[in-house]
């Protein structure tokens, strides 16, 4: 007995067997589980989930069914692992945050993105969605090879048809063993531009399309929940070379509140970031006092969509704060790329031309096949329809002879004799009815085969001809694409330390506009036309409540803008850093751009190319100060800041202007006075001076602008209610600074105080602004030239209550002239006669 245990017991080699077996195991999770086929996209489990929906009928025109069913189905024919694991699969692909085109159709608690798992499988439901119909369109068409089940009681295919790029489309990870995949979602429309882009190259025999090309194309991931890529540096190595980092940014925006204090809102997240996870993580760094200035944290998110809300103490600065969440949480995270999956069931990691070349040739394969299928089908029933025509021309005899035979076996011998059918024929021919002996049924049959030879015609020559079989493949994705395209959710923003983005502005000229509450925006130059003095002006912006425009100019994209604020700071960034919206649009605030302390406004924008020597900037303040400093000192600018000058209590700086060498600097009160004075009288001080007094100011009076002799050769001086005019800056002697300076406009009742003044040529254009929001934009040579003491004529109409805002000079552009109003003759002009003082 004992002899025979030991018979049974095999001695092996432990290191052998451990190598083997562990190589084996390995092998089935890369090819078996973890890993998706570059052809379709899908790992093998979701590839049979899909497969039992089908054979289940479970389609988007059916009901839905329980998915226990679908599970059990799953399990029982196709993979025989885990109820769980299949059902995760599933419950996966029916997620709209984690799918970017869901390919199931769920029904129930399938989870939410706060990291809920789904209800149990017995009372969730599902369904083929709609775009998963075209994953296996064709399915029974011969167009993929089918192999036998674990058990081999049932077929089930190797791969589906995929009639669109689902790998990139809806990507994938997985964890192999000593490998992993992770591919980011995609665009639809973007990347079936990419794969119509190779295939009409391919049809024009032109050079192989360069991944330059695609990259134009397919901008970079787009996830199902939104966010913003920073910087296209990460996107462009993980395409070139299948493996990169995708910095991941959570949309936030900083708003007011009414009390003083602000907030930031975050309205979309980075992909696969749990919310609640997040928001206890904001807690705890804020109990553990790791970041400082957060009073209240709340999650305000609706069916509409995502808001989380995190209130700040009002001494705080919003916008380092943020920098402190993206740097200790997931509003900001990265997305590791690694383009790993199988191809021809051995791991590769691709870059993004090898996946949509092997997903191409994926689709010939299948259009192939296919278009072979339907031409074998064609051509069988082709054959069939001959021989019921040669029935029917012979149908007398074709009846004796039927009638006249013994059996069935022996009419169809003696048909295939008599008129040398072939047995399908002859059969067809014995099973045919009465019916088909009548005149109408007969033309049917012929126009049948008239058409069936034009499709056999035409299948034959797509088998023939590559580039008509890329013809169809074209033209049956651009259908998929024009169904089920949509927008991009995430953006591309700029990355600070990403130099390449720059390259890619282009430089062109741009209006920036900025509010009395500090919202900011973008716009193309040519948004506003030329009107004629006294016109309506249009909507240019918005507004909130009391708020309107206060800054308007026109820049380059890539010029430097400098921000100086009421409190002395200067802040930098590029023009194009600043949102582009369109012309009605708020903007966005400029405490989401700047890292602006609290109470702090800006007062003054100006554009810079580049910072030369011999060059200076020269500042004004509203209490009559004057200060001059060489524009090297603001070359380098911190993002907190940097100070520009240094302010008694209750002043403010209000005007900065660059000069580059002697001019003479008016300066302007809202009381209407004016001096004149040489540049050379300021002498240049260090960056944090104070400056010297360049105006003696009467009781209440204040500074309202500072303009240079070189920026004109007329004053444009405008009065709250729209009245303005031009004077030659002829008529105002110079004098040393710190005097009283002369009377410039005459202040009555109908104008108002004076609220802006620019130094013009009279080809200039101007735009006015007044508190509602309203532009009016007219040429300068169109304002009546008036002495120093005259009140001006009417510029704009303004409703009741309104009062001029601001004003802005623009260069002329090659904008069409046409009126957009065509305004009233003033009679106000009657009144401006001129007086002296």
């Amino acid at each position: 007995m004992e002899d025979n245990i030991f018979d049974k017991v095999h001695e092996v080699d432990l290191k052998q067997t451990m190598e083997t077996s562990y190589i084996d195991y390995a092998m089935s999770v890369i090819a078996s589980r973890a890993l998706p086929d570059v052809r379709d996209g899908l790992k093998p489990v979701q590839r049979r989930i899909l497969y039992s929906m089908i054979e289940l009928n479970n389609g988007p025109d059916k009901p839905h069914r329980k998915c226990a069913r679908i599970v059990g189905d799953t399990m029982g024919k196709y993979h025989p692992h885990g109820d769980s694991s299949i059902y995760g699969a599933l419950v996966n692909m029916a997620q709209e945050w984690s799918t970017r085109y869901p390919l199931v159709d769920g029904h129930g608690n399938f989870g939410s993105v706060d990291g809920d798992g789904a209800a149990a499988m017995r009372y969730t439901e599902a369904r083929l969605s709609k775009i998963s119909m075209e994953l296996t369109a064709d399915i029974n068409k011969n167009t993929v090879d089918f192999i036998p089940n674990f058990d081999e009681t049932e077929k089930e295919p190797t791969v589906l048809p995929a009639r669109f790029p689902n790998l990139l489309v809806n990507g994938t990870s997985g964890i192999a063993v000593g490998m992993a995949t992770n591919i980011p979602p995609h665009n639809l429309r973007e990347v079936i531009n990419a794969v119509v882009q190779i295939i009409d190259d391919q049809i024009e025999d032109k050079e192989e399309t360069t991944i330059e090309e695609i990259l134009k194309i397919i901008k970079g991931p787009d996830f199902p929940t939104g966010g913003m890529i920073l910087g296209t540096r990460g996107i462009e190595e993980a395409y070139r070379t299948g493996r990169g980092k995708i910095r991941v940014r959570a949309v936030t925006d900083i708003e007011a509140m009414p009390n003083g204090k602000s907030r930031i809102i975050v309205s979309e997240l980075p992909y696969m970031v749990n919310k609640a996870r997040l928001i206890e993580k904001i807690a705890e760094l804020v109990r553990d006092k790791k970041i400082d200035g957060i009073t209240d944290l709340s999650d305000q998110s609706s069916r509409e969509g995502m808001r989380v809300v995190i209130e700040l103490r009002r001494d705080a600065n919003a916008n380092v704060i943020l920098n402190q969440l993206y740097k200790h949480t997931q509003l900001q995270d990265t997305f590791g790329v690694i383009m790993l999956a199988l191809v021809g069931n051995e791991p590769k990691v691709m870059n993004l031309m090898e996946m949509l070349n092997y997903y191409l040739r994926h689709q010939e394969e299948v259009v192939t096949r296919r278009t072979q299928y339907e031409l074998n089908k064609a051509e069988e029933r082709a054959h069939i329809l001959q021989g019921l025509l040669i029935a029917l021309d012979n149908i007398d005899e074709v009846i004796k002879i039927i009638r006249g035979s013994q059996t069935v076996q022996i009419a169809k011998s003696e048909l295939m004799e008599r008129f040398g059918l072939t047995d399908v024929q002859a059969q067809a021919i014995v099973d045919m009815r009465l019916r088909a002996l009548t005149g109408l049924e007969r033309e049917k049959l012929e126009a049948e085969y008239k058409a069936l030879m034009e499709q056999i015609e035409h299948l034959r020559a797509i088998l023939a001809d590559r580039k008509l079989l890329l013809g169809v493949i074209k033209e049956e994705i651009l259908v998929i694409r024009d169904k089920y395209g949509d927008e991009r959710r995430t953006s591309i923003g700029f990355d600070e330390f990403d130099i390449s983005m720059e390259d890619l502005i282009p430089r062109e000229d741009v209006v920036i506009t900025m509010t009395k509450l500090g919202y900011i925006k973008r716009m193309s130059h040519d948004t506003f036309k030329a009107q004629n003095r006294g016109g309506k002006g249009i909507k240019g912006m918005q507004k909130l409540d009391e708020d309107y425009v206060e800054e308007l100019f026109m820049t380059n994209t890539h010029h430097y803008l400098m921000f100086f604020t009421n409190t002395g700071r200067v802040y930098r960034m590029k023009a194009y850093e600043i949102p582009e919206a369109s012309r009605t649009s708020r903007g966005t605030a400029i405490v989401n751009l700047l890292q602006l302390m609290p109470g702090e406004k800006i007062s003054a924008v100006i554009p810079i190319e580049k910072y030369n020597d011999d060059e200076y900037l020269l500042m004004a303040t509203k209490k009559g100060l004057i200060k001059k400093t060489p524009i090297k000192e603001y070359a380098n600018v911190r993002k907190t800041g940097l100070a520009a000058i240094t302010l008694r209590e209750e002043d403010e700086l209000i005007e900065v202007k660059y000069t580059d060498s002697d001019h003479d600097v008016f300066m302007i009160t809202k009381y209407g006075q004016c001096i004149r004075f040489n540049e050379s009288d300021v002498r240049p001080t260090g960056r944090t001076s104070m400056g010297v007094r360049g105006m003696n100011l009467v009781d209440r009076d204040e500074v309202i602008g500072m303009q240079i002799d070189s920026q004109g050769t007329d004053l444009l001086i405008v009065s709250e209610y729209g009245m303005g005019k031009r004077t030659s800056i002829d008529e105002f002697t110079a004098q040393n600074r710190g005097g009283k300076g002369v009377k410039c406009y005459k202040i009555t009742e109908k104008t108002g105080n004076v609220v802006g003044v620019k130094a013009v040529d009279e080809d200039n254009e101007i735009m006015i602004i007044n508190t509602e929001g309203i532009i009016i934009r007219m040429k300068c040579d169109g304002i009546s030239e008036l002495g120093r003491v005259t009140s001006g004529v009417k510029l704009i109409n303004l409703p009741e209550g309104d009062k001029v805002a601001c004003i802005a000079k623009v260069r002329r552009g090659d904008e069409s002239e046409d009126d957009l109003v065509e305004p009233e003759e003033s009679t106000e002009d009657a009144e401006n006669v001129e007086t002296e003082e």
